[in-house]
């Protein structure tokens, strides 16, 4: 995990999650194997429960995916705060990842999503994809998400551990609460959505 991607982890538990220190708050991580470093250590409130959810069984894995792109193991609407970091590039089928984070999110649930708009390839196992703001703001719209920011670091900011090769893009964004009707009118939406989506894999 190098320190940009910190800083801006860190950056976002500060501004967006400082006020509800000390309330329960379930934090799921997608992608948390600990390669080189994690996030953990960033939610250690003493009632907040962070949860690292990757494909692979490693340190600062807590849950195992059995499937890529339907998470059976993380129940709908159970999460407050859902983060993601340097794992999006990764991930061939993006757009479905964030049909799944729209669904394990709760009404008013939040989201960070950190990944590179720059760098060398590095494959694990595969490197599909680099972001900038506008492809942020589509993948929360298509997930029926409400864009808070979308940002990317253009300039170099002297990290002296190579930090700057990937200038990282951040989306921050929220699950709307519209109430009980058009909320499960989303949800409808969001499955329907989905499932075209796997049946597309599979043809």
């Amino acid at each position: 995990m190098h320190q940009s991607s910190m800083d801006k982890m860190r950056a976002f538990r500060d501004q967006y999650l400082s006020k509800k220190s000390g309330q329960p708050l379930k934090i799921i991580d997608l992608g948390s194997q600990d390669v080189n470093g994690s996030y953990r250590s960033l939610f250690a409130d003493t009632n907040w429960h962070y949860v690292g959810v990757d494909m692979e069984a490693g340190q600062n894995v807590d849950v195992v995916l059995s499937m890529p792109y339907a998470w059976k193991e993380v129940g709908s609407n159970s999460a407050d705060v859902v983060i993601s970091g340097q794992a999006f590039e990764h991930i061939q089928f993006i757009w479905i990842t964030m049909l799944e984070i729209a669904r394990v999110l709760k009404p008013e649930g939040i989201c960070c999503i950190l990944a590179p708009s720059s760098g060398p390839e590095h494959r694990f196992p595969r490197d599909c994809w680099r972001f900038y703001p506008d492809g942020m703001y589509a993948l929360a719209q298509f997930a029926q998400l409400d864009v808070i920011s979308a940002s990317t670091q253009w300039e170099n900011k002297d990290y002296q551990d190579g930090s700057d090769d990937w200038h990282d893009s951040m989306l921050v964004c929220r699950k709307p609460d519209l109430g009980p009707w058009r909320n499960a009118k989303s949800s409808l939406k969001r499955l329907l959505q989905h499932q075209s989506n796997i049946l597309g894999l599979r043809s």
